[in-house]
């Protein structure tokens, strides 16, 4: 896996960690939950067309 995909699946399992953290604490925000999945899904486009 290329270094830029492997940074952007830490900065995404980062980000999953931060938004759990702020939702325990804070409550749930639906932009953070959705900013949160747009990213993941950007990881896996990513990740996929690296392996291609």
């Amino acid at each position: 896996m290329p270094r830029s995909a492997k940074a952007l699946t830490v900065g995404t399992v980062a980000a999953l960690i931060l938004v759990t953290a702020y939702t325990v604490t804070m409550g749930s925000s639906g932009w953070l939950w959705f900013g949160w999945v747009v990213l993941a899904l950007v990881t896996v486009g990513a990740v996929s067309t690296k392996r291609s």
